[in-house]
């Protein structure tokens, strides 16, 4: 579609990024009208209809992403994601390491690609599910939302290395069923989640499949050393993981474990997680 034959609209969270995200923007509005293309700008109140939208053009974070794709679970328009957030992970798979101003001229040139989501106990996701060890640090961070920063994270992350109690689930899928005292299990649709842990080196978001990543019990000093791995991509091989390719999943504890869902924080004793293939469509 030629760019005068655009709308755009540009939802941003205000919240995100402790203000970052208006900063964003900002910056595309003024980059959008020397081009001369229309847009409309959405930040406290987001679109009822999309009616005359070409694309919608999201700033924020991974938190951000997962609220408008279960905001607006059947939308069809081309979407994009700019960064905005303190996650970050499905805008840096999709466009990787580049300046503002590239991504904008990116998106306007670029096609629409189908990309698969996943859904858990009713609710959609696109990087991932992270449930037990990673589940818990995000509960421990939210009460230091205030303090969030590098140390806070790290110093939260060696609490639970030498705290964190496994937990017994038992999972079901294909034709396996697993019981035992479980470290973490991860469920991802793309590479990486939580600031860049690469948990499914192998994961596309193009695949129609969802990467299991199971990590067994451990004591703090494997913890530590798996973590490294783990935040590399580097784990495959290490004997306490198992590394599957699914398309459904049941997890279930007798306990509520901790868990996120693209970094935003829940906990059920329950998951049904399943893969949705060519979900949404995406700018690139």
């Amino acid at each position: 579609m030629h760019n005068k034959n655009k709308h755009i609209a540009i939802v941003c969270n205000p919240q995100a990024g402790n203000g970052k995200a208006l900063q964003v923007a900002d910056k595309i509005v003024v980059h959008l009208k020397t081009k001369e293309i229309f847009y409309s700008l959405f930040t406290a109140q987001w679109p009822q209809v999309w009616n005359d939208i070409t694309e919608a053009w999201i700033v924020g974070g991974d938190g951000t992403l997962n609220y408008f794709i279960n905001q607006y679970p059947d939308i069809q328009i081309p979407l994009s994601i700019f960064k905005g957030g303190t996650g970050n992970d499905f805008q840096e798979l999709l466009y990787g390491n580049i300046i503002l101003e590239e991504q904008i001229d990116k998106v306007l040139n670029g096609s629409p690609h189908l990309v698969d989501a996943g859904i858990c106990n009713k609710k959609l996701f696109l990087n991932g599910i992270g449930i037990g060890f990673d589940g818990s640090i995000v509960k421990e961070l939210l009460n230091k939302k205030k303090k969030s920063g590098r140390r806070i994270y790290l110093s939260t992350v060696l609490k639970k290395i030498l705290f964190y109690k496994e937990i017994d689930h038992t999972i079901g899928f294909d034709d396996r069923n697993i019981s035992k005292k479980l470290l973490m299990v991860n469920v991802a649709n793309a590479k990486t989640e939580g600031g860049g842990f690469c948990v499914a080196p192998n994961a596309s978001i193009e695949d129609g499949k969802l990467d299991l990543n199971i990590v067994k019990e451990l004591n703090s000093l494997q913890r530590l050393i798996y973590l490294s791995k783990i935040e590399k991509g580097k784990h495959l091989d290490l004997p306490a993981i198992l590394y599957y390719q699914i398309k459904k999943i049941k997890i279930s504890a007798s306990i509520l474990i901790s868990a996120h869902m693209d970094g935003e924080y829940f906990e059920t004793n329950s998951f049904i997680i399943e893969c949705l293939p060519k979900r949404f469509s995406f700018l690139w």
